[in-house]
């Protein structure tokens, strides 16, 4: 039977004009006639061709060829030229082929957020290559099993990141390319292209880690074919053009920050990375964009959700705020002067598999904004359990197939099979569609309804995060018997991670414990915020962990410091309250942290003792908190460390111990001058 119906969508913003196809060619035949009597929850991709005679390299250095002098990477303190940038990565690009990279080589780049990043990233892609980007902010025992687990023969680096990974985490045997002691190696490379064995279409573009549901992240993998559709889909959707002014805000390790930087380098437009202290603070974002007259911006849904609560000002140039990897729920108020584009898609799709602009409301809706339709050349199908199309808005699985499907996941080939399905939809051989494990439904207009999770897995601050993960490194810790870890949204918009554990009857165990262990191994984006202690996990009929019965973390009566008291146990399901008399700064350093967080919590007094989450903190909050101490103290100190030091005493004991470090190498009249500023502040 040949069921077909198309109706024609269109959005507000240009170009994203759609085609939905709710039937298919060919139904499966174990479809009752009852079933098909309807339309099926099915939108088969409608062909758009885009060009694949040519991979990112050449498409930049076409635009540094065109227009050599044009800004390509702006910071505060640095401006790179197309010209600049594509002899820079040129340069590297031949260094890193006389290391033995070519098509299809994974090679490890090591780097902050900065103009060396996006050097490294296109020499990369240039010499042939797939980027594996590695933040430096993540635990080095993560970044020494990713390296190992791509099996990358090179890093690229800087000595400075490398001698503190080296520190704690053995690497494995590798090339290393250092980007300031190399660089009178790298001074003297040819500045032309590379002519022979460049990459091609079907080679792989990079690799991007995600969290892995038996506690070992899994590496997806894409090719230069599907980072191609997404680059021509986003020129076209959004009118991008040489005069468009984009920003770059997301770590190097998340898949969007290629969204952030391809769109725009292959066609001569200028991508502007704002200072650290910008990216976290909602205020500050929205005047620096103002103030670079950015047109096209791309933020994680937390901080786009803070930045449409904000006034702008009508002489804004921006022009579309694009959002995505949590679930948006807000809508944006009338009258602000850009469109805010809500996007979904999981790694294996390449970044963004739908989209679609968010009608600003007067009143809020119940409903979520929906995630738009299909991109060029994707398909969405909502499917139950056995793998039929659902009726039309009735809820199922959401799937993706088409040209944005990864390749699948580095040396796993029985999760690639178990998550990378043939697509019985097509007729196209080898045709592929991901199971994503998310529910949806698709709406009367065509638009898909995001409706949760199937599984334990969860997005926090745009990084996709398996529970599971984090429940496997808990059970490793000796003492815990069990444990199982949720995601609690006291507010919409704002999850924090909770672990519930069990331990042995005679294990003493304490939260700082727990947090400093995993942090070895975890991101800080997955290290529990709090944790509980139960004699006992509730279980269902079934013998499985129910979640729903777990007890609420409720603040003032579970404090993060539960595991920190002997009297942490319970009777029942429920956890036990401890109550603890405040405690008041003891010292100068700790005086300073305290009006600090005071400030950032709008809290007259703390208690020193008292966790920052736990008193209404969040990671957006963190952030700033480590950037004012940072410039406060003028010492070093990671978002990680709040994790693992997440009380007024705790850090101002880190810092003391930093700032006793930095003493210690420095002459008395240095010396003498810090503590005076110190006091003074």
């Amino acid at each position: 039977m040949v069921f077909k119906q198309e109706e024609l969508y269109s959005s507000n913003f240009s170009g994203l004009t759609m085609t939905a196809r709710d039937a298919i060619e060919k139904i499966p035949g174990n479809l009752l006639p009852s079933e098909v009597e309807q339309p099926l929850s099915l939108w088969i991709a409608v062909r758009r061709d885009y060009p694949r005679n040519a991979c990112v390299p050449s498409l930049v250095a076409q635009q540094a060829h065109e227009h050599p002098l044009a800004p390509a990477v702006v910071t505060a303190q640095t401006t790179l030229s197309y010209q600049e940038l594509n002899r820079r990565a040129n340069q590297l690009a031949h260094y890193l082929r006389a290391q033995g990279v070519y098509p299809g080589v994974p090679v490890g780049l090591y780097l902050e957020r900065s103009p060396e990043m996006v050097v490294g990233l296109l020499a990369i892609l240039k010499a042939g290559g797939a980027y594996l980007p590695l933040d430096p902010s993540y635990p080095h025992e993560r970044v020494r099993f990713m390296l190992e687990d791509a099996q990358a023969p090179v890093l690229v680096t800087t000595s400075r990141l490398a001698s503190q990974l080296e520190r704690e985490a053995a690497l494995p045997t590798q090339q290393r390319v250092y980007l300031d002691q190399d660089a009178a190696r790298l001074a003297v490379q040819p500045t032309g292209e590379i002519e022979e064995q460049q990459a091609t279409p079907d080679d792989l573009a990079y690799v991007i880690y995600t969290s892995g549901s038996t506690g070992r992240p899994k590496g997806v993998e894409v090719t230069h074919d599907s980072l191609l559709n997404l680059i021509f889909w986003h020129q076209r959707a959004f009118s991008v053009s040489a005069a468009d002014r984009a920003s770059q805000v997301t770590s190097p390790a998340f898949d969007a920050t290629g969204w952030e930087l391809w769109p725009y380098l292959t066609c001569g437009a200028a991508v502007y990375l704002p200072a650290d202290e910008l990216r976290f603070s909602a205020p500050a974002l929205r005047d620096w964009l103002v103030e670079q007259a950015i047109t096209i911006a791309f933020l994680p849904t937390p901080l786009a959700e803070h930045l449409i609560q904000l006034s702008w000002p009508r002489e804004t140039a921006l022009r579309f705020l694009l959002t995505g990897a949590d679930t948006l729920h807000r809508y944006p108020q009338p009258g602000l002067p850009f469109t805010l584009v809500n996007n979904y898609g999981p790694t294996e799709a390449t970044v963004v598999a739908t989209s679609g602009p968010v009608p600003p409301v007067s009143e809020p809706l119940a409903e979520p904004p929906s995630i738009g339709w299909p991109i060029d050349n994707t398909s969405i199908y909502i499917l139950d359990e056995a793998l039929r199309p659902v009726p039309w808005g009735a809820p199922g699985e959401l799937y993706i197939g088409g040209q944005g499907v990864a390749r699948g996941y580095r040396g796993r080939p029985e999760l690639t099979a178990e998550r990378f399905l043939p697509d019985p939809f097509v007729q196209q051989p080898g045709g592929r569609m991901y199971r994503t494990g998310d529910q949806a439904r698709f709406l009367p207009d065509g638009q898909i309804a995001f409706l949760g999770r199937l599984d334990n897995q969860v997005k926090i601050r745009g990084y996709r995060i398996e529970l599971d993960e984090i429940a496997t490194m808990l059970n490793q810790q000796p003492g815990i018997t069990a444990s199982v870890v949720v995601a609690h949204e006291e507010r919409p918009g704002e999850k924090q991670l909770v672990a519930y554990v069990v331990t042995s009857p005679e294990t003493q165990l304490t939260a700082s414990q727990l947090r400093t262990a995993l942090a070895k191994q975890l991101p800080d984006y997955m290290l529990p915020t709090i944790f509980v202690r139960l004699e006992t996990l509730p279980l269902t009929a079934h013998g499985k962990i129910d979640r729903e019965a777990l007890p609420p973390p409720e603040t003032g009566k579970i404090l993060s410091a539960a595991l920190e008291t002997k009297e942490a146990g319970m009777a029942g399901p429920a956890p036990s309250p401890v109550r603890e008399e405040a405690a008041a700064p003891t010292n100068a350093i700790e005086q300073q942290v305290a009006e600090v967080v005071c400030s950032l919590l709008g809290r007259p007094a703390i208690d020193v003792n008292a966790n920052f989450f736990m008193l209404g903190g969040h990671s957006l909050l963190g952030a700033q908190l480590i950037l004012r101490l940072t410039e406060l103290f003028g010492v070093q100190i990671s978002l990680h460390t709040l994790f693992t030091a997440p009380t007024v005493r705790q850090l101002a004991a880190r810092i003391e111990q930093l700032l006793l470090e930095r003493l210690a190498t420095m002459s008395e009249q240095e010396a003498h001058s810090l503590l005076e500023q110190l006091q003074n502040s």
